[in-house]
């Protein structure tokens, strides 16, 4: 029997195959130029907030719409969102954030 490969890898109900990725606009993911973080359900909504400082390899400004675009999904699939800025998302980033740098030099 043949099973379907999910390179997503997270094993969850809501997973995405490689396929259905595929078949999505790039104006379902939160970073729709580098189509990271799709925005299809509440789950993924979730994931994209949990994640966004994961991103590696974009700007300021693609930040600013990829978190636009993660409210406006939020609202849609019924997920409170408390931040209103994308610099509130993840105190830790994994990728050089310059407004996350500015702020922890302002600390020390």
């Amino acid at each position: 029997m043949a099973t379907e490969h999910n390179s997503h890898s997270h094993d969850t109900e809501n997973a995405l195959s490689t396929d259905e990725r595929k078949h999505m606009s790039d104006a379902t993911y939160a970073f729709p130029k580098q189509r990271k973080e799709p925005l299809n359900d509440a789950s993924h909504v979730r994931n994209a907030i949990a994640r966004f400082d994961q991103v590696k390899d974009v700007s300021d400004e693609e930040r600013e719409e990829a978190f636009k675009n993660i409210k406006a999904a939020a609202k849609k699939h019924g997920v409170e969102m408390k931040e209103t800025s994308w610099r509130q998302l993840g105190g830790k980033p994994h990728t050089e954030n310059a407004a996350q740098k500015k702020a922890s030099l302002v600390r020390c």
